[in-house]
């Protein structure tokens, strides 16, 4: 599949500023690369809620959860530059995470959302980086590690953060900074640098009143002691979307959920990864790296967000048993979501890679139509070029 440039901008700049006239977005960018170049920018709509700053080029936001992809791409960076194999246990790098049954726990589980080590017994606060690993260390597991998986949504960046310290001395924030940010002028950061601040736009709560889907997850989200809500909740604090508009949280290096930067270069990024780890002649990652991001190690009912879905090692799956794609429909696309509505990807079988950053987030757990009807249209219009003009002659 060969993407033509100018039929695709064509194809999406309407449906981009549709999601602004029909579905309420307020300042948001997509960018899509194939091949290791931009096919497609499309920026739009404003910073703020009073619509007096607009969204330009240079405008960077908050993408929450997406900077999990981040985080693993590092953490995995470091195993190939060792070569470790993921079925080594964490706890020949981390020897204290050996505590309280933990010892046989593999690289791989710990990935893979399958250690169950998604939610703290111990009071941490999530400022509290010694603090954090210290309680992860002592932590038992919910359930027993390789038997199923469930989203680990803040203790996931933790685990990551300090397994990329054992093994390098530098933590993620410093590792993505030295390593990839930098080299290729990516202006994504985990743990804003103060003088970038002016350029953030503010990141916005969703709207009260929406339907909250899958029903389920948000009635244990809500109710005290359940695991789901201790998932969610622990380590604690910056429970306020609007906490996260500060240049001193802007400023914290969170593996989970704290990365701020531009669609650009996070398909940029992810562009790396969807043409066999290679950006302009340079290899960042090997063939095998890459094929552990394509290939599927749990998959199934999540243990906490309670729908189908899949995880490689350290990237989501689409699961092979929901209809909904949310990062195309290639098997071979890995990515990572973010909190209302941000979604990254790369596509390896056709060199695409996607990104989708906004700043009004939705209720939803996973991307919506915003993000998913650019993603549908982009494979539409692949076919589409892809199909000859005629029919070809016959003798």
């Amino acid at each position: 599949m060969q993407l033509d440039a100018d039929r695709l901008q064509e194809r999406l700049t309407p449906l981009f500023e549709e999601s602004f006239t029909r579905f309420g977005e307020l300042g948001a960018a997509v960018s899509v690369w194939q091949h290791g170049k931009p096919i497609v920018e499309l920026q739009g709509g404003f910073r703020d809620a009073k619509r007096e700053q607009p969204w330009t080029a240079d405008t960077i936001v908050l993408f929450w959860s997406a900077t999990k992809g981040l985080g693993s791409a590092c953490l995995l960076h470091a195993l190939q530059e060792e070569s470790i194999a993921l079925e080594r246990r964490v706890a020949e790098f981390w020897p204290e995470f050996a505590q309280a049954g933990k010892n046989e726990i593999t690289l791989a589980q710990l990935l893979s959302h399958q250690a169950g080590l998604s939610a703290l017994d111990q009071p941490a606060d999530v400022l509290d980086y010694v603090g954090v690993i210290a309680a992860l260390e002592k932590q038992k597991p919910l359930w027993p590690p390789g038997t199923t998986h469930g989203y680990h949504a803040r203790t996931f960046g933790f685990l990551v953060d300090e397994l990329t310290r054992r093994l390098t001395g530098q933590r993620v924030s410093e590792y993505w900074r030295t390593t990839f940010a930098e080299p290729l002028a990516l202006d994504i950061w985990i743990g804003l640098a103060e003088a970038e601040h002016k350029r953030a736009a503010t990141i916005y709560a969703a709207k009260a009143g929406g339907e909250q889907t899958p029903a389920e997850f948000y009635r244990e989200l809500a109710t005290p002691g359940t695991l789901v809500r201790k998932t969610f909740t622990s380590p604690a604090g910056l429970h306020s979307i609007a906490a996260m508009n500060t240049a001193e949280n802007r400023a914290a290096s969170i593996v989970s959920f704290g990365g701020i930067g531009s669609a650009s270069s996070l398909a940029k990024f992810y562009g790396i990864l969807a043409n066999d780890g290679v950006l302009e002649g340079r290899r960042y990652f090997s063939s095998e790296t890459i094929a552990l991001m394509t290939t599927t190690l749990a998959s199934g009912i999540d243990r906490i967000l309670q729908i189908p879905t899949a995880f490689s090692a350290g990237f989501m799956k689409d699961a092979p048993d929901d209809p909904q794609r949310i990062f195309g429909p290639s098997s071979s696309a890995f990515g990572h979501p973010g909190a209302g509505g941000s979604n990254a990807f790369a596509d390896p079988e056709n060199g695409i890679s996607f990104a989708y950053v906004m700043n009004q987030m939705e209720q939803s757990l996973l991307p919506n139509e915003k993000s998913l009807r650019l993603i549908d249209a982009i494979y539409s219009e692949g076919r589409a070029s892809a199909r000859p003009t005629s029919l070809p002659a016959t003798g």
